[in-house]
């Protein structure tokens, strides 16, 4: 019974052991899995320039286009990574939005700070890196940020807030802190009233372009 128990706890080590690879074969085959695997990044960056931008998929096994697209310069927090039957590598951004890896290089770049840092309204991403915080702080003090959302907008933001947390800018819900119940990472360690206003937005603006569409999005999904 010792040996049978020894023999069994080996076994399970040696099946932990090879978490994380991608690629197996059957039974001698050459026949890649698909398998989500040990993520390797925690924030991704867009450099696909041909079309400025990049599409979002559904899933990494049999991927269909959600109708999201992903600017180039625009940097994204990453949940998991994975691998298709053909080899591709892919990351997914969160509630199974899927990009090809090909697409992004892993971390915060120059150009997608300074975009960030010149297009706060049309192209700034949600993920921030603390260069860029570094100098949003020298030019605008975190406690007098605001919103420049009114009328349905203003509207479309509070009816989200509600949802996510009451409004409250306390809330906490796993890695999701805060009024509008955003990543932790997105935040940067900066959990204060304005800087929650501000990086809302800015996620908002760049995923879904307004507080409307993201309300809608909410809508239909039961998240945004």
């Amino acid at each position: 019974m010792k040996i049978k128990s020894i023999l069994v706890k080996s076994i399970a080590v040696a099946a932990m052991s090879v978490t994380g690879l991608v690629v197996a074969n059957n039974a001698g085959s050459n026949t890649a899995q698909a398998a989500i695997v040990q993520n390797d990044a925690s924030v991704v960056t867009v450099n696909y320039v041909s079309d400025n931008s990049i599409t979002v998929y559904n899933n990494y096994e049999n991927p269909v286009a959600t109708g999201q697209t992903l600017a180039s310069d625009t940097s994204w927090k990453v949940i998991k990574t994975a691998y298709d039957s053909k080899g591709h590598k892919w990351y997914d951004l969160g509630k199974n939005q899927w990009v090809r890896a090909k697409y992004v290089t892993i971390g915060y770049h120059a150009a997608a700070i300074q975009t960030q840092n010149t297009a706060q309204a049309s192209t700034q991403a949600p993920a921030q890196s603390q260069t860029q915080n570094t100098q949003t702080a020298s030019n605008t003090s975190a406690s007098s940020y605001t919103s420049n959302a009114s009328g349905s907008e203003a509207s479309a933001k509070a009816w989200i807030a509600s949802r996510e947390s009451g409004g409250s800018y306390s809330a906490s819900n796993g890695q999701y802190v805060g009024k509008y119940q955003l990543s932790a990472s997105y935040l940067n360690g900066d959990y204060s009233a304005a800087n929650q206003e501000r990086v809302a937005d800015q996620y908002v603006q760049s995923r879904y372009g307004s507080w409307t569409a993201a309300k809608s999005f909410w809508q239909a999904n039961g998240w945004y």
